[in-house]
């Protein structure tokens, strides 16, 4: 920035101002601090490119191959899958920004530890914190872009993949059928057995109704049908059916029917939040009103409220671990870099990224179904 500035003074004939500006990252050894924190700041990035690819891979392959393999089976137009990998692009940028800074930022300073580049610069006289400017510049970069991903890309993402998939699924219901699985939307789970095309041999549908009575529905060889009706994503036509209503409170007192033939029908909001919008598909803004909204409604559920909170935390917590593990890739590479510095920062990153990758999904599950306070265990990682 010094140096464009001098160039820049010098275009408008001020020399000693140019000059002065000049001096100022001139240090007494000769050294100029721009052409190091270009250089610094160029190896960074590189690495962390290479990291962000190989990550990004990773995430990529695990979350949405799969699910576009089971699509493409089900005869789903060409065109469609490509739009869904497409609004699923932000989500695997914005998880894999935090893990390729650790990563990329370790491999690269400890190669210049164990290739005595770092002990060369602080024989010129500079110390760590001169080092530590270029590491936090570019993880405080990375933190904001990765931010602006997780805070506006993916919730527009979200909005399109789910529309998308939600039409997907109306004018082709099958690609929701897979053979000995278990699918689970909100209050209700589908247990699903051997699959052949729109044919199912068994199914178990369980749900809780607005009035606290839970329904367990078992039946035999059923077929899935797509249904013209607004708001009605499939249609399950069950046969040798049997219905088990009862209360939570008085299980003793039960209702039972059977029946030869039953249709049933899997409403659009039975898969989604009942405010229409799910707190993935809405920006740090929009949440938080939102959850200033729900705190004042005591008929909203705690743990309704805590996923809200929870998700909100996360959109500040993912994002900016990038600036927290740029801040430790400096200490880690100087303590274990001297001897083949890229590969212990290599292994090094990667055990760390496990263990808070872990800790992150360790930290949703017992937030959103154990009910712990959405803050810390977004945080605490």
């Amino acid at each position: 920035i010094f140096h464009r500035a001098a160039i820049f003074m010098r275009f408008l004939h001020c020399y000693k101002t140019a000059n002065f500006l000049d001096e100022a990252m001139q240090e007494k050894s000769g050294i100029n601090r721009h052409v190091f924190y270009r250089y610094l700041l160029k190896e960074l990035f590189l690495y962390f490119f290479v990291a962000f690819l190989f990550f990004f891979f990773i995430f990529f392959v695990n979350q949405i191959l799969l699910v576009i393999q089971k699509i493409l089976e089900k005869k789903v137009p060409l065109w469609d899958v490509t739009r869904l990998m497409v609004y699923a692009l932000p989500s695997i940028m914005a998880q894999s920004a935090p893990f390729a800074t650790l990563v990329g930022f370790l491999m690269c300073l400890g190669r210049l530890v164990s290739e005595n580049e770092i002990l060369i610069f602080r024989a010129s006289g500079q110390g760590y914190k001169v080092l530590l400017f270029p590491v936090l510049f570019l993880g405080g970069a990375i933190s904001l872009g990765s931010f602006f991903v997780n805070d506006y890309l993916l919730p527009l993402g979200t909005i399109n993949y789910n529309r998308l998939y939600r039409s997907i699924l109306q004018s082709n219901p099958a690609v929701e059928l897979e053979p000995n699985s278990v699918k689970k939307a909100v209050d209700k789970t589908l247990v699903i057995g051997d699959v052949k095309g729109e044919n199912v041999s068994d199914l178990i549908f369980f749900d809780t109704g607005a009035d606290e009575q839970q329904r367990i529905i078992v039946a035999g060889p059923s077929s899935v049908k797509k249904s013209s009706e607004s708001g009605v994503l499939m249609a399950l036509e069950m046969n040798d059916a049997t219905v088990l209503l009862f209360n939570k409170a008085k299980k003793q007192n039960f209702d039972l029917l059977t029946s030869e033939k039953m249709n049933l029908n899997v409403f659009e909001s039975s898969i989604s939040y009942s405010s229409g919008t799910s707190p993935r598909e809405m920006t740090s803004y929009d949440l938080h009103k939102k959850i200033k909204f729900m705190e004042k409604d005591s008929s909203v559920p705690k743990r309704q409220l805590n996923s809200y909170k929870l998700e909100y935390n996360k959109k500040f917590s993912l994002p900016f671990g990038s600036i927290f593990f740029a801040f430790l890739a400096l200490p880690l590479a100087l303590l274990f870099g001297k001897h083949n510095g890229q590969t212990i920062g290599l292994i090094v990153g990667i055990v760390i990224s496990v263990l808070y990758w872990t800790m992150m999904i360790l930290g949703q599950i017992f937030g959103n179904r154990g009910g712990l306070n959405g803050f810390w265990t977004m945080w605490a990682p």
